[in-house]
């Protein structure tokens, strides 16, 4: 079985496949007489296509533990999709460009804390990988009549490495 190796999530690394969302390095002005800072334009929302419009959910990920096999993956040709974590989450992010699946662009990062991600319009990913306790996301997509969500099978499972969290930004 292939070994898939961690990396840290930075916004550099992470920009072929979508957006980092996080606060460190964030445009950010007050607003509300000074009383709240807004950190503006986090990432990029794409979820019109087809008639589509935006959706809030809170996706509630069951924590998984070592080793992790990559077995399969996903992508949503129509949208993109974002997911912030609600408190202290340690997850890996498993992605492949978007196009025609390619396991040789299989990457993998581990998120830090206060990370969150976009998913940019069919871009491959794995679904929640997240680790130590039940973790909820606020996810943010696309909803519509038309069906967002391709599933394929790998041909040959890969071990997720376990991650490094020295290498994690805190």
């Amino acid at each position: 079985m292939q070994i898939l190796h961690m990396e840290p999530l930075t916004r550099e690394a992470f920009a072929p496949f979508g957006d980092v969302i996080e606060l460190d390095g964030a445009r950010h002005f007050p607003i509300n007489g000074g009383t709240t800072e807004r950190f503006h334009d986090l990432a990029a929302i794409d979820v019109n296509e087809a008639g589509g419009r935006p959706i809030v959910s809170v996706f509630r990920a069951q924590p998984r533990t070592w080793p992790v096999e990559i077995a399969m993956m996903e992508r949503h040709p129509l949208g993109s999709q974002a997911f912030v974590p609600l408190g202290d989450v340690s997850y890996a992010v498993v992605v492949a460009p978007a196009g025609e699946f390619d396991p040789a662009g299989l990457r993998a990062f581990w998120a830090g804390r206060g990370q969150g991600v976009n998913y940019a319009k069919g871009v491959w990913h794995h679904p929640l990988l997240a680790f130590g306790r039940v973790s909820d996301f606020v996810v943010i997509d696309r909803g519509g009549t038309q069906p967002n969500c391709d599933e394929i099978a790998l041909a040959r499972p890969w071990r997720l490495a376990q991650a490094d969290t020295s290498l994690v930004p805190a």
